[in-house]
């Protein structure tokens, strides 16, 4: 699919200045734009993560203290 986007002098010159590895612009910018949707899936489940394991944390505290009663001294 082709679109048409409009674009900073300042992006543009920043692309070619950091794309030249890549075969044209349009590359780069989907390379880029995949990277940031990635990375925004990656905070997405960091941020559920965080949630489900602040949830549950009061439990698993005191699971941990349990077992560590029973640690022996050496």
């Amino acid at each position: 699919v082709k679109t048409s986007i409009t674009l900073s002098d300042e992006l543009i010159e920043a692309i070619d200045e950091y794309g030249q590895s890549y075969k044209n612009r349009s590359d780069f910018i989907e390379a880029a734009i995949w990277a940031f949707i990635k990375q925004i899936i990656r905070d997405q489940q960091n941020a559920r993560d965080i949630e489900i394991i602040n949830r549950n944390a009061e439990r698993l505290n005191a699971e941990a203290l349990d077992v560590l009663a029973y640690q022996v001294q050496l």
